[in-house]
């Protein structure tokens, strides 16, 4: 393939090899263990980027959330509707998708914006502030750099890579209408021959109110 790979065509390529390399960064534990130690019972919980559903549509159904989780990946879907068969899963781009105001206890997202235009993923944070109730929490993670459509080497492929500077990312989540609670970064390294280490940043926020 002589252009990137979109998000789809990625993805769809990784299939079940994502969760074996990336699966149970740390952390997107930490994230998980804020969700599940905060959150009212059978809350509702939006998972954006939901790829095979482990671990996090699985730990949040497990202790008894409604998850829903939204993906481009057909194969990611199609994983994930059969390792989770307690969540929904739509196969979906979240910029695409509409939600009723107020309709979420919590947010994830936990890498779906390195292949978006900044734009759109400062529409997709306004969008989440809007689906949140009001308390509701968003728990997000990335891998903060301060490039746009940057050509990135994963599992063999070529995409182009966007993101935000650590702070830089705060800022427009505080814009988007949440309320920042708290970050923090780590260094990761997945376990992958000639995969260098890259910084995973969480952001958690809630909605006011």
């Amino acid at each position: 393939m002589d252009r990137p790979a979109t998000a789809a065509e990625l993805f769809d390529a990784i299939g079940s090899a994502y969760e074996d390399v990336f699966g149970r960064a740390p952390v997107v534990d930490r994230a998980l263990r804020h969700l599940l130690d905060t959150l009212p019972p059978s809350s509702r919980v939006l998972d954006i980027g939901s790829g095979t559903g482990r671990p996090v549509a699985e730990d949040l159904s497990a202790a008894g959330h409604r998850v829903t989780g939204l993906d481009v990946s057909p194969v990611m879907i199609d994983l994930a509707r059969e390792q989770v068969p307690a969540a929904t899963f739509v196969h979906v781009d979240v910029r695409t998708w509409t939600s009723p105001p107020e309709s979420w206890e919590a947010v994830c997202a936990f890498f779906p914006f390195l292949q978006m235009p900044r734009e759109d993923t400062e529409a997709v944070l306004a969008d989440i502030a809007r689906w949140l109730v009001p308390g509701g929490l968003l728990a997000l993670v990335t891998v903060p750099r301060d490039v746009e459509n940057l050509p990135v080497e994963f599992f063999g492929r070529t995409f182009h890579q966007t993101s935000f500077a650590p702070d830089d990312l705060v800022g427009r989540v505080g814009a988007a209408g949440l309320e920042v609670t708290g970050t923090h970064s780590e260094i990761f390294t997945a376990d992958e021959p000639g995969t260098p280490p890259e910084e995973h940043l969480l952001i958690t926020a809630r909605r006011p109110g």
